[in-house]
This record gives structure tokens, sequence and C-alpha cells, in this order.
């Protein structure tokens, strides 16, 4: 399902899913907190919670800690998150002329410490290379997943996708829910995700519900880079591992896939 974003984000928090209100059946609450220069915001929910800067500066208090962090490029830089238990009050305070940061809080009970992952602290990939002619290739950010953080109920990080290139493929699925937020250079820019079934165009601030077991590949249209914050909520004794995918398409990673006819051994003649 998408969700539009129609006019630019007003200063504040703005909810776009709800935990216990809108689009509830994604498990979380996710927003976007768009901040201008000494704008505050306090939370301190017995929720646990994650702030992922995406693009300015801002101040960040915390259990006594103060940090700064600074973005000025969402697809160039790397991603700055802070993740806290449920309880920890976090006031954010905006610093430069227009800073927005995704707001992600969920239900964990569990006892963790806080932190605040950046730089080394994350994991940076360029995935794809070498397959499908090259139609994969994009960088992956990743701040969180079972394996790294195995106490959140929160798997978070981002995609950045080259012009005309895709993501999600071969095509899959899991069981858990997903959310999907994006962002596009230049700012008119749009993509393409097939949902299960359905065609669903993606446009900039457009955020996705990937309902659980629906695969989910996306192309990004020529000249226009897409950005996006994928977050998924892992389920009690079932958290994500790793995706499902459609066997019908897995041979377009094998070594040696052929992704065109050979003309000499009876493929397709000029006409």
């Amino acid at each position: 399902m998408r969700i539009q974003q129609k006019e630019p984000f007003k200063a504040g928090y703005q909810a776009i899913t709800e935990l216990h209100g809108k689009h509830s059946d994604m498990m979380m609450d996710f927003g976007v907190l768009k901040l201008k220069p000494g704008t505050e915001f306090e939370d301190q929910l017995m929720l646990e919670r994650a702030y992922l800067l995406m693009y300015g500066e801002i101040e960040v208090t915390f259990e006594g800690r103060t940090v700064r962090a600074k973005r000025k490029s969402f697809l160039d830089d790397d991603l700055w998150c802070l993740n806290v238990p449920e309880g920890v009050t976090v006031k954010i305070t905006g610093i430069a002329d227009d800073s927005e940061v995704a707001v992600m809080r969920t239900e964990n009970r569990r006892e963790f410490e806080s932190a605040v992952r950046c730089g080394d602290d994350i994991v940076k990939e360029v995935r794809g290379k070498g397959f499908m002619n090259e139609a994969g290739t994009r960088i992956v950010r990743t701040a969180q997943d079972h394996r790294l953080t195995p106490d959140s109920n929160l798997m978070l990080g981002e995609d950045v996708h080259y012009p005309g290139k895709w993501s999600g493929f071969p095509s899959h699925s899991h069981a858990q829910p997903e959310i999907y937020f994006y962002k596009f250079y230049p700012e008119n820019g749009f993509g393409l995700l097939k949902l299960g079934d359905e065609a669903i165009l993606l446009e900039h601030n457009d955020t996705v519900k990937i309902i659980p077991d629906k695969v989910h590949p996306q192309v990004a249209a020529p000249g226009y880079a897409m950005y996006y914050i994928w977050v998924i909520r892992h389920l009690e004794g079932n958290p994500y591992l790793g995706p499902d995918f459609e066997e019908q398409h897995l041979w377009v990673e094998e070594p040696g896939a052929v992704y065109w006819p050979d003309k000499s051994e009876g493929g397709t003649e000029d006409v």
C-alpha cells in the first residue's frame, strides 16, 4: 500500500504509521521529524525507538549524553542512527536551517544499551555487482539487524539506487512487516515497485507498507537517484533472518546466465 505525502513536511513530527492507530498492521510508529534551528522534540515513550538522520544537523541528548550529528546528503553520506530501549528520554534539537529525522518506535520489553550507530558501526555494501549486467548494483547501509542487534525488535537501514537500477531482485518476500520511505534526486523523480501482483508508483516522500509474504522488487527511473529507508519489525519467535526468494527468478544470478538468445544456437533471427 502506498501512502503519499503530497505536501512538504511541516516543522515538528508527522506520523505516517501508528502502533495503535492508522496502519497498525505494521506493528510500529513510523514518521518524519522536521526541525528548524532551535526547534526541540522530546520523546520518552515506553517503546523501543530509533532515530535516523536523513539530512541536516541536530543535537541529541539522552542518558546524560549530548551528541551532534551532521549529514549533508542522504545519497553520499553514511547514515547516523540512535537506538534506545523503552523509557529513555531523548531530546532532539535542530541546528541546521532544515533537518529531517525518520522516527521508528515499537514495543520491546527487553533491556539493552542505548547506541549511536554511524561510521564503522554500520555495515556498508555495494550489492548486485557481477550479476544481471549490473542492473541491480546499488549501495546498502545496514544500521541494525538480528545479528548486529539481537535484543532490538527493529531491523533498519538504507538503499541508494543509481538511476535505472533495481533492488529486491530476484523477487523475495518475508513474514515480517516492513516499511519503505522514499526520496528522489532530483525530487521530481519516480520509481516503480511490484508488491505481489500490484504495481505501485513511487515518488518523493512516499511511504509503502510491505505486507508480509508479498514479493517487492523495485526499480528507479533512468536519470533519477532513488533513496529509501527500510525498517522491518521482527516477530516474536520469528525475527527476520533472510528473505524467501521466488525460485522462478533465481537463475538470473547463476554464473554464466544468458540474458539474450544466442542466434548461433537457434535463437531469434534478424528480420
